[in-house]
């Protein structure tokens, strides 16, 4: 059982922080993109919704460009002395990118479906922006975006490719679930596969019917 609590652990810690990276991130871009009328809006949308549809390895190959101690960011973390390759701070940046488009998605359709003439109301009561926003438009976008939040979490916690690639697999360092699910069939241990495996899968189906619970079926299906 040792053999599970510590990817479990960890593939916690690394989902946990990539889902509230996304939760900023993903609010401010879906906030901008729902009230942005452009027609580059849809190009945008694009760029952002590829980490949907790459192949996770392409991910983990543009992010070793980018993080690696030769690559553009990695280069200048370097002269701080920061090292993201091979940490499982690598491996939440991992999760974030991979995650990003289940929360921005889910959070775009909720902010399109708050009735605008509320956020009118609330104006013309003299309220801020910033009070709008905070007191009527997020509120109502509350389910969806934790719903996104819910699926992202879920998505960063099976996440395999890009995170092998990025952070690599070293025991009780960088090494989640699904990683340490790849090294124990590797090695031919079934029972400790199938140990983790069951951990994984009852963890997701768990994640799943707490999104569901939020909004309805088809909504989640949308976001996707």
């Amino acid at each position: 059982m040792q053999q599970a609590w510590v990817p479990l652990l960890l593939s916690l810690k690394v989902a946990g922080w990539a889902t509230v990276l996304n939760l900023v991130l993903g609010v401010a871009a879906a906030l901008g993109l729902s009230r942005w009328r452009s027609g580059a809006r849809d190009v945008i949308d694009s760029l952002l919704m590829l980490p949907l549809v790459l192949p996770p390895t392409v991910l983990g190959y543009y992010l070793l460009v980018l993080l690696g101690r030769r690559g553009v960011i990695g280069a200048w973390l370097d002269r701080f002395d920061i090292q993201l390759v091979f940490t499982w701070q690598g491996a939440v940046i991992a999760s974030t990118v991979v995650a990003f488009p289940l929360v921005l998605k889910s959070a775009r359709a909720a902010f399109e479906g708050v009735d605008p003439q509320l956020e009118r109301a609330a104006r013309t009561l003299g309220v801020s922006e910033a009070a709008v926003f905070f007191r009527v438009t997020l509120p109502l976008a509350a389910r969806g975006i934790l719903a996104g939040g819910l699926l992202a979490f879920a998505r960063a916690l099976g996440e395999f490719g890009a995170t092998l690639m990025i952070a690599g697999n070293l025991p009780g360092r960088t090494q989640t679930l699904s990683v340490a699910v790849y090294s124990a069939v590797q090695a031919g241990d079934d029972s400790t596969a199938n140990l983790l495996v069951l951990v994984t899968s009852v963890a997701c189906v768990t994640i799943l019917l707490l999104a569901g619970r939020l909004v309805p079926q088809h909504t989640l299906l949308r976001a996707r």
